[in-house]
């Protein structure tokens, strides 16, 4: 049997493995903040909605984004100067960053999607890095001290987020939401067109089809959902700084992606989850994490081409090929 190219296994990612991995997931993040500490797994959530939001526009679009560090950074500055100037309660703050972020992403998108490839990432870089210098002289940004002490409040007037388990539920409950709104768009006639546009744009194009406007509509979903990431941390850890718009969080997000495996549903979870699991556990060691993460991303490269996810489904599916 021939050797499954990231595309087809991707289109051919059995239905069962698919459910069976999401609701063993369900049932460990349900359980896990009685035995895990539950601020480092809302990081991870975070992270793994953002890493998500990602994929939806490089695995299932085909553009590659150096600039997905404005929406999640800009919607945790959003978030929090209006949960801690304006006192608004948090799931307030929550959809102005969403608002936010799409917003940048329109602009953006507006800009980008006029090129393609290499040009097309490179425009995303540059304003991004735009972006980034704005929120150093933005005077509610606070510069290089950022946003602190940003109360994380009472979610509609009843569940106390300050209680850490409230707290892990609620992100747990937006992440869920989140997922499915991706496996959604993914599964809907629209993402069957950004699948088309991925695979041959210019056929896309001889059908009829408006490419630059799907590009445009998945580029702004793909920041709405980054910036809702973005916003939940800030809650989360009450701060907004100028680390969340760095170009180095968009390398770090597409190393997720990459690691988990790009065209999948549960790859970028999968990287997320590794990525800042490795960060926890050599924050204390003195051993570099850039480095650890380096060395491993090498490794899946050269064993894993498809990702860690994207490698078990093309191995389970030439398994099945060949019986």
């Amino acid at each position: 049997m021939a050797e499954l190219t990231l595309r087809e296994t991707s289109a051919r990612t059995p239905a069962w493995l698919e459910w069976t991995l999401v609701g063993l997931a369900i049932l460990a993040l349900l359980a896990a903040p009685f035995f895990v500490y539950p601020i480092f797994l809302m990081k991870m959530l975070c992270f793994a909605l953002f890493a998500c939001a990602f994929n939806l526009l490089l695995g299932y679009t085909g553009l590659l984004s150096f600039g997905h560090a404005t929406f999640f950074g800009g919607a945790a500055y959003f978030t929090a100067h209006a949960v801690k100037v304006w006192g608004w309660p948090p799931e307030a703050g929550i959809l102005l960053g969403m608002a936010g972020a799409a917003l940048l992403g329109l602009v953006m998108g507006f800009f980008a999607i006029r090129r393609q490839g290499i040009y097309f990432a490179m425009i995303t870089l540059a304003l991004s890095q735009m972006f980034f210098f704005f929120c150093v002289q933005a005077p509610f940004t606070q510069g290089e001290d950022g946003i602190q002490g940003v109360p994380r409040g009472v979610l509609l007037g009843v569940l106390d987020l300050n209680v850490s388990i409230n707290m892990y539920y609620f992100v747990l409950a937006v992440f869920l939401l989140g997922v499915f709104a991706i496996w959604r768009i993914v599964n809907s006639p629209f993402g069957m067109i950004l699948r088309s546009i991925r695979e041959n744009e210019n056929r896309a194009i001889s059908l009829g089809y408006s490419v630059a406007s799907y590009k445009l509509a998945a580029f702004i979903m793909s920041a709405a959902l980054a910036g809702l990431a973005g916003s939940l941390k800030a809650i989360v850890f009450q701060f907004a700084t100028l680390t969340d718009v760095t170009w180095q969080m968009s390398g770090e997000v597409i190393l997720m992606t990459l690691l988990g495996g790009i065209g999948t549903m549960v790859g970028p979870v999968i990287g997320a989850s590794l990525v800042v699991g490795l960060e926890n556990t050599l924050a204390t060691s003195g051993f570099p994490v850039t480095i650890a993460t380096g060395l491993i991303f090498m490794v899946c490269v050269l064993i894993f081409r498809r990702g860690i996810v994207g490698e078990l489904y093309a191995r389970v599916l030439g398994r099945a090929g060949k019986g």
